[in-house]
C-alpha cells in the first residue's frame, strides 16, 4: 500500500526552541565568494523578511559569511526579532579572503570569545540561542575548545550549543562538556557520508541540520528521482527537501538562496507528502 507519510513540521531544539523544520540558511547573501556585501543589498534585505513571512522561524548564519556581513544584514533586515524567530549563528573560523581558500581555523578561547561578543554586537542579542562550533581546530586541544564554550553558556551568552561537521565521537567527547543540541554536518539526498552521525543525532533528540541539503546546487537528476518528481509535479530540488524531512524527524534543512523564487519554492517542499514506496525508492537511491 502507498501509505501516505506526512512530514513533522516542527522540531524543539534543545527541548525548549520549537521551530518549523525547514528553515533558511543565510550563507549566501553576502558577495560572491561570500567575501563583502551583496551586489543588491536591499533584494538580500527583502529576502530574509520573505523568508520570516513563509513561516521561516529558524534562520543558520555564521560570523564568516562575508565575514560578518551575513549578521549585520540579518540585525538589519529581522531586528527587532519576531516572537519566536531563532538565530543561530558559528563561530571558529577566521574568513580573510573570498572562496574556501580564505578561510582559517581557529578553535582557541581567546577567538571564541572575540567572535561570540562580535556575533552578540552584529545580531543586537544579548544571548544567542544557539550558538555551533564552525569546525574543530585540530591545533588546539578539543577540550579546552570545548571548555570555553561550556563557560559561555554558564555566563548566559549563549542558550544552547552546536557542533558542526564532526563525527560520533567528537559528539560524545564534547558531551562531556556541555549539553549538544545541534549537529550541522552535509548531508543530503545525493550525499549520505553523515548517515552515521545523523542516527545518532536521532537517538539523542539532536537536532541535525544538513547544510547543502539540496547537494549544493549539484542534484542528480536521476531517471528515478526525476519520476518521482513529474508524479507530484514538483522540481527534484523540492524532491530532495521533502526527502530530508520525511527522512527523520529531527532534521532541519537550511536551503540557503538569494533568489525569491527559489525561496518561495523551498517553501513549497514542505507541504509535499511522499508515500512509503517513494520514500523507499528515495532511500535506496544508488
Amino acid at each position: 500500500m502507498n501509505n501516505i507519510l506526512p512530514a513533522e513540521t516542527t522540531f524543539s531544539i534543545g527541548g525548549d526552541l520549537p521551530v518549523n523544520r525547514l528553515g533558511f540558511g543565510a550563507m549566501r547573501i553576502p558577495g560572491p565568494g561570500l567575501w563583502g556585501p551583496p551586489s543588491d543589498r536591499p533584494a538580500m534585505l527583502a529576502l530574509l523578511q520573505k523568508a520570516v513571512e513563509l513561516g521561516v522561524t529558524f534562520i543558520d548564519t555564521a560570523d564568516m559569511y562575508g565575514p560578518f556581513v551575513s549578521e549585520e544584514l540579518l540585525a538589519e533586515a529581522l531586528h527587532s526579532y519576531a516572537n519566536g524567530l531563532v538565530i543561530g549563528t558559528k563561530g571558529g573560523c577566521v574568513r580573510f579572503g573570498p572562496g574556501p581558500e580564505g578561510v582559517l581555523l581557529d578553535g582557541t578561547p581567546q577567538h571564541l570569545h572575540d567572535a561570540l561578543a562580535g556575533s552578540l554586537r552584529r545580531l543586537k542579542l544579548e544571548r544567542i540561542d544557539l550558538y555551533q562550533l564552525h569546525r574543530i581546530d585540530p591545533r588546539v586541544p578539543a577540550e579546552r575548545t570545548f571548555t570555553a564554550l561550556a563557560d559561555f553558556q554558564r555566563q548566559g551568552l549563549v542558550r544552547h550549543l552546536g557542533l558542526s561537521e564532526v563525527s560520533v565521537a567528537d559528539i560524545q567527547l564534547a558531551q562531556r562538556y556541555f549539553p549538544v543540541v545541534s549537529v550541522q554536518n552535509r548531508y543530503s539526498l545525493f550525499d549520505r557520508a553523515s548517515e552515521p552521525v545523523l542516527d545518532y543525532c536521532r537517538e539523542q533528540g539532536i537536532a541535525f541540520i544538513p547544510w547543502f541539503p539540496i547537494g549544493g546546487g549539484k542534484v542528480q537528476e536521476t531517471d528515478r528521482v526525476q519520476r518521482i518528481a513529474a508524479r507530484y509535479q514538483v522540481s527534484v530540488r523540492q524532491l530532495a527537501l521533502s526527502w530530508l524531512l520525511h527522512h527523520a524527524p529531527n532534521i532541519l534543512p537550511i536551503p540557503g538562496t538569494t533568489s525569491l523564487a527559489h525561496l518561495e519554492e523551498n517553501m513549497q517542499s514542505a507541504s509535499i507528502q511522499l508515500t512509503a514506496q517513494d520514500m523507499q525508492e528515495l532511500d535506496n537511491l544508488s
